[in-house]
């Protein structure tokens, strides 16, 4: 499958691949559909770039730019300028992805990812995801207001400190007494 490199995004033209990644496991987000049925795809897809990453590691994707093939060096120094903390974020993202999980976005709901057990539009995303450094100070504050972003989204909140390429977790639960 081939992916075109614009900007900070990548865009898959080709409608059969589309819908093929969509399916495979939820990748992109099919331009001007919200919460798509994976048989009504009939538009190219935007993948974020660490989605394209991700993809392009598992020989899924090729990128181009300018038509040009960009390695996966190159775009691994191109996520590392766009995001803040990549190659954190990244072992938390593989992590999750290779265990199953969809994994997007979590920038509406002010965390680095949203992780569904099945899929968007299947069921809701279970768990909110933010990425620290095992050096990272969590304030009491920063507890609770992750603590009552999940609790009004009916979500749980997952802190992942990625050692190495593995990734610890530690879970929110919330619950009146």
């Amino acid at each position: 499958m081939k992916g075109d490199l614009i900007e900070n995004r990548i865009i898959v033209w080709n409608i059969e691949d589309s819908r093929a990644l969509f399916i495979a496991g939820y990748y992109g987000k099919p331009i001007g559909m919200t919460k798509p049925k994976p048989e009504e795809i009939n538009v190219p897809l935007i993948l974020d770039l660490i989605e394209g990453l991700y993809l392009q590691e598992k020989s899924k994707l090729k990128v181009f730019h300018t038509k040009k093939l960009v390695t996966q060096k190159e775009l691994l120094e191109i996520c590392r300028k766009e995001y803040h903390n990549f190659d954190k974020k990244y072992t938390v993202y593989k992590d999750f992805r290779d265990k199953g999980y969809i994994v997007n976005p979590g920038i509406k709901f002010g965390c680095d990812f949203a992780v569904y057990q099945k899929g968007p539009g299947i069921d809701h995303a279970p768990y909110l995801l933010q990425v620290y450094n095992s050096t990272d100070t969590i304030s009491a504050t920063s507890v609770v207001l992750a603590g009552r972003l999940a609790t009004t989204v009916r979500k749980q909140f997952i802190l992942a400190i990625p050692k190495g390429d593995k990734v610890d977790c530690l879970a929110l639960d919330w619950w009146r007494a």
